[in-house]
């Protein structure tokens, strides 16, 4: 009979690991899910990209000028920075699933080595009592009627631990062939992917050195223009004016004031590059996270179609404070976020005086009072 228990215990486990399984490939679905909308994200920024170039060369064929052709290349270089770094994410997307892959594999491998040693266990032990009509005289030994039959419904359950048995064998077998099979798939697909990044970093290269060229054939007082014009139209004023209004009444973060001072920077391992009255432009690393200097409300998540990043608005009572050039955002309308609480992801930029990709982040901060100019530089920790 302990033997018997000691099958039950076994065969419960094998139940157990094959509801795991179930779990691990539901998980699989999810990230799948993951990977399609990355793919989709991707398959725009591409289709962007190639609306760009096609602009480009429309550009260079009817020969205008150059200030023109370096607007042009500088969003075709954001656009394929955004594409690249969506590309490098999707690969740390696969490598992720491919590593879960494997352990999968290698756990379904032992499972299913040791469910073989395990029913070929049963059949030895099943042929030794056949030989030796251990069953009779284990039948033969009931005191009663009633431990006979309970004797018969052991033998049945033996019988029945190794149908299942031979089953799992079978549902691992299956499983171990399908991981292998989606591991070889994902694998391929990783190769592609790789390839496809690479060919963006060659024509990013490439991008850079015509912007430079372009750039280079204007006068200092063009270039001076260029920019201003540029920073211009990505100014949030008028989004900010309408903002106001939504801000009305608002008591998340309400405690936040003209004086509130010494916060973080809303860039995680940033640095202040420039401050223009109500804005800094921060600087920080790729992939560095964007979060609230306070506490408050999401009230506007927005994309910007000149740089075609990503603007958050967050109101701290009725005070605004505005998160530009963003690659990708962690909130929605309406959300509210604690201080320090992450936003998103910081963008790729142009900087035109080295034509070189920066990762920057534009913070303003806003006054209820629209004719009352707040400085940002009062806002963060004196260094």
């Amino acid at each position: 009979m302990k033997k018997l228990l000691r099958i039950s215990i076994v065969v419960l486990g094998v139940l157990f690991a094959a509801s795991s399984a179930s779990y691990a490939q539901s998980q699989s679905a999810e990230e799948k899910a993951r990977i399609a909308e990355q793919r989709r994200i991707i398959e725009q920024l591409e289709k962007e990209l190639a609306d760009d170039e096609k602009q480009l060369n429309s550009i260079k064929k009817d020969k205008s000028t150059a200030q023109q052709r370096v607007r042009s290349i500088t969003r075709q270089i954001n656009t394929r920075n955004q594409l690249l770094t969506r590309t490098e994410r999707e690969i740390g997307t696969i490598e992720r699933e491919i590593t879960h892959n494997d352990s999968l594999i290698t756990a379904t491998s032992e499972r299913l080595q040791s469910e073989k040693e395990h029913y070929a266990e049963m059949v030895r032990e099943a042929y030794r009592n056949y030989k030796q009509n251990n069953y009779i005289t284990y039948l033969l030994a009931s005191e009663s009627f009633t431990d006979a039959a309970r004797r018969i419904a052991n033998i049945r359950a033996v019988a029945v631990l190794r149908k299942e048995r031979m089953e799992s064998i079978d549902s691992l077998s299956r499983s171990l062939t399908e991981q292998q099979t989606s591991l070889a798939s994902r694998r391929e697909e990783l190769d592609g992917v790789q390839r496809r990044a690479e060919q963006q970093r060659t024509k990013l290269q490439s991008d850079v050195r015509s912007a430079q060229q372009a750039m280079n054939q204007l006068s200092k007082r063009e270039q001076a223009a260029l920019k201003q014009k540029i920073e211009s139209e990505e100014r949030l004023d008028a989004a900010i004016d309408e903002l106001r209004k939504l801000t009305k009444g608002n008591t998340e973060g309400a405690s936040f004031s003209r004086s509130t001072s010494n916060l973080n920077l809303p860039v995680v391992g940033g640095r202040v590059k420039e401050y223009k009255g109500n804005m800094a432009e921060i600087t920080g690393a790729k992939g560095a996270a964007v979060r609230s200097i306070y506490d408050g409300k999401v009230v506007e998540v927005r994309r910007n179609r000149i740089s075609g990043k990503y603007d958050v608005f967050v109101a701290h009572g009725e005070y605004i404070t505005s998160y530009a050039n963003l690659d990708s955002v962690s909130v929605e309308k309406n959300a509210k976020v604690a201080k320090n609480g992450t936003l998103g992801v910081i963008g790729a930029s142009m900087n035109l005086t080295t034509m070189k990709t920066e990762y920057k982040m534009v913070f303003g901060i806003y006054s209820p009072n629209p004719k009352e100019t707040m400085r940002a530089a009062d806002c963060f920790k004196k260094k």
